[in-house]
């Protein structure tokens, strides 16, 4: 198999991660599909290659919507992330856990707004970024872990629903869900990383943690 003409959504997509995944899918064939919330924030995707919508991927109607207007999606990857954290456990602010779990939140959007496109596709590839703090948690860093882990659990309930669409269905597994573990979010090896979802088959892949 090859990305080379697969269609990739690429969710809340304007950060140095999304325009690094972007920029390698371009030149590899695919047909990216970029959502950020701002038309300004898009255009270094556009002269990238990359088509855009102004879409929000925290938002499953948006990402329902987006979803509605395409024939096929081969891959859907939500990079809506940040950092927010110190302080240990007394520093673990409310203030701090909302502005993170956006990332949680395009995670749940996304792999709803999608799924029925992803099990459709002869691979079908949702990926989320999540981080090795997951493994080990620091006091300081709890709100970011936990999100993480929420976003991971997910993310593998995704690969039992597409396990069990293809059992029911009686035919072979297609899509699978992965979960890329990062301790610092590299664009280039996320990129690398990303191109290689389609070299392998969905056996292989699906509910897989693999180390970027």
């Amino acid at each position: 198999m090859s990305v080379d003409g697969r269609t990739i959504v690429l969710a809340g997509a304007t950060s140095a991660a999304g325009l690094g995944v972007a920029q390698a899918l371009v030149a590899a064939g695919a047909r990216v599909i970029a959502t950020g919330r701002s038309d300004a924030g898009l255009t270094p995707l556009r002269e990238l290659g990359a088509e855009t919508a102004v879409a929000d991927a925290t938002s499953l109607a948006e990402m329902s919507a987006l979803a509605s207007g395409l024939s096929a999606v081969d891959g859907v990857i939500p990079l809506v992330g940040g950092w927010r954290g110190g302080g240990g456990l007394a520093g673990q602010s409310d203030e701090d856990l909302h502005a993170l779990l956006p990332a949680f939140e395009a995670v749940r959007a996304t792999s709803r707004a999608f799924d029925p496109l992803l099990r459709e596709s002869d691979a079908g590839r949702f990926a989320l970024v999540s981080s090795t703090a997951v493994a080990r948690p620091l006091a300081g860093g709890a709100n970011y872990a936990a999100v993480k882990a929420a976003s991971e659990a997910w993310g593998r309930a995704t690969a039992q629903g597409f396990a069990k669409a293809a059992r029911d269905a009686g035919g072979p597994l297609r899509a699978a869900s992965v979960i890329f573990r990062a301790k610092a979010l590299d664009a280039d090896s996320l990129a690398s990383a990303v191109l290689e979802l389609w070299d392998l088959s969905a056996d292989a892949l699906n509910d897989r943690i693999l180390d970027i």
